[in-house]
């Protein structure tokens, strides 16, 4: 026997035939969903304040169900193993998961289905309580309060000097993100901070020359 012969065997050998009886598959499986349950009330509870995708929630749920039962098929042998590669390779996923959250979640769901498909139902659960415990006390941190995008649009570029001196007496900090100039009209496009922002609105429409005054909000971070 050579070497190319020991390895095909032992490659065979790992991939036989694994003793899974239909009560072990229902076990495995209803486990499964049980966790999946869990991850369902969870992500309803994070999401509470936020926009929440119920279609999202239940699909997520149902993925560490489907993803055991893919790894269960995986096991049984090395010929189903391969199809299952070959068959997942192709398939291409084209909706843009766009909350860092639910890509938290999803992820979650999917290691849910593939570890309580191998049988280590144990881990399962304390995935489950150590990302639970994770969140909650993540979610208790404070956080700094987002800056606003301040548009301003003047009628004359000689206002600038009035108008950034107002924002820095008005604001704890800001930042210039834009400003373009079109026929002798400027646009100024600022990340500021600051305690009252609605007398500073009301400060800087009063200056002559200020055509509008915008206010936004922005998700990011000022920077220096």
């Amino acid at each position: 026997m050579n070497y190319s012969d020991i390895i095909k065997k032992s490659v065979l050998e790992g991939f036989s035939y694994a003793d899974f009886s239909t009560t072990k598959m229902a076990v495995t499986l209803g486990l499964t969903f049980l966790i999946a349950v869990y991850i369902f009330f969870v992500y309803r509870f994070i999401t509470r304040g936020t926009f929440y995708n119920k279609n999202f929630n239940i699909t997520m749920a149902i993925i560490s169900v489907v993803t055991a039962g893919i790894v269960i098929a995986m096991q049984s042998n090395f010929v189903i193993s391969l199809g299952m590669v070959g068959a997942l390779s192709i398939v291409r996923f084209r909706t843009a998961i766009k909350e860092p959250m639910d890509l938290l979640f999803l992820f979650w769901s999917i290691g849910t289905g593939i570890v309580c498909g191998a049988g280590l139902y144990e881990l399962a659960i304390v995935i489950a309580l150590v990302v639970t415990f994770g969140l909650l006390v993540l979610q208790l941190v404070p956080m700094m309060a987002s800056p606003m995008l301040l548009i301003i649009k003047m009628d004359n570029i000689d206002k600038e000097e009035i108008v950034l001196s107002t924002v820095k007496k008005n604001t704890q900090k800001y930042k210039i993100d834009s400003k373009s100039i079109t026929n002798g009209r400027e646009n100024l496009i600022m990340e500021i901070r600051a305690k009252e922002y609605s007398s500073l609105t009301n400060e800087i429409s009063k200056i002559e020359g200020v055509i509008s005054v915008t206010l936004m909000h922005h998700e990011g971070e000022v920077k220096n």
